[in-house]
């Protein structure tokens, strides 16, 4: 590991009884005895959230595995219902669909799951800052059982830098910013003709195929990521998720945020340490970066009851159980009004679908 140790600096070092046990007794700076935080199960509410969705989402995959298939063997596998959610792994024809609703008023007749599901996230997003991220996300899930697991493996994990880590962050919002840019040269006429070409007509199972027969050079791409997510926190969330960045800059205006309370803090450095955003919480009044997820770790961490609080503009304090009611109420109701309105499959007839499925690879962008 001297190599390793040697590029990144540690962000993270083994607990030592020395220095990171709790004291018995918690004193603010003038000696006055401060109440100790309780049993918090924030986490196990948290961790609850992110498995169900991620299972949710592997439930999706294969039910949409599953219906392709039925297109591509011209009907003699066992047909099943297209799981619209899958919707939500086509950021791009989400965010075209938005423009083209915002500006006519109109829900588009494809994939528009997508796009109530980019709503359902820009809601939680500024309600409730980049909860998302780290309540909902698979990915994002994934990325941090990996650098947890890589803590176990390593006694720790590594962070770039800032001479670095600064410019790798900024990767993200030039994508986004790259595809907001394309997106908004299109008119209304030319956004809802790209979704009816045959390539947006079936841009989902175009998504499946990347996976599915993924390139050489993909797959290294993707392997650097799963080695690299490993040793530094949230790798690809925090260089290169551009759905991330969008979310970041909508939590900006959020009127939620992590606060502390100097009075009541005791110094300790444990809340930054668990940050998985690498933000130095014990420093901030209150955490206004766009990198914060909301995943309450810092607060888990804190010692003390009263130093730290995600707290509303009015400085309400939210509990755990809030949150996670917040984030999973926007995702519901958003879904629910799309059902209910009629406006959550994307009907296709039939024969288009099974002209289309089976040379989907040899589509080409329009």
């Amino acid at each position: 590991m001297p190599l390793l140790r040697a590029f990144f600096p540690a962000s993270s070092a083994p607990a030592s009884p020395a220095t990171d046990a709790a004291p018995l007794t918690l004193r603010d700076k003038q000696g006055r005895l401060l109440p100790r935080r309780r049993d918090d199960h924030t986490q196990v509410l948290r961790r609850t959230v992110q498995f169900a969705f991620a299972a949710l989402n592997i439930w999706i995959g294969v039910e949409f595995y599953r219906w392709v298939r039925f297109y591509e063997t011209a009907g003699q596998s066992l047909r099943v219902e297209r799981p619209a959610g899958v919707e939500g792994w086509l950021p791009i024809a989400a965010l075209m669909n938005l423009k083209y609703w915002v500006l006519t008023w109109e829900v588009p007749e494809i994939h528009a799951a997508g796009m109530f599901l980019l709503v359902s996230f820009l809601g939680i997003s500024w309600l409730l800052r980049k909860a998302f991220c780290s309540w909902l996300c698979p990915i994002g899930t994934l990325s941090e059982l990996l650098w947890e697991g890589g803590k176990e493996i390593f006694g720790r994990t590594f962070a770039f830098p800032r001479w670095l880590d600064v410019p790798l962050r900024s990767l993200k919002y030039i994508l986004f910013g790259l595809f907001f840019y394309a997106i908004a040269q299109m008119s209304t006429a030319e956004l809802k003709a790209f979704l009816h070409t045959p390539y947006g007509l079936v841009a989902d199972v175009k998504m499946l195929d990347f996976f599915r027969l993924m390139g050489r050079t993909s797959a290294i791409v993707i392997g650097v990521l799963l080695v690299l997510s490993l040793v530094v926190k949230n790798a690809w969330c925090r260089y290169l998720c551009p759905y991330g960045a969008m979310l970041g800059l909508v939590a900006l205006v959020s009127p939620t945020r992590i606060r502390r309370t100097a009075d009541a803090c005791i110094d300790c450095g444990k809340c930054a340490k668990a940050c998985p955003s690498l933000l130095p919480v014990d420093k901030l009044a209150s955490v206004r970066s766009a990198e914060c997820t909301n995943c309450l770790l810092c607060i888990t961490a804190c010692p003390s009851r009263d130093a730290l609080h995600c707290t509303t503009a009015r400085r309400w304090a939210l509990p755990g159980w809030a949150v996670a009611t917040g984030v999973l109420g926007v995702f519901f109701l958003v879904v629910a009004a799309a059902r209910a309105t009629g406006h959550w499959d994307t009907v296709i007839p039939d024969e288009v679908l099974f002209e289309l499925i089976p040379r989907a690879g040899q589509l080409g962008h329009p």
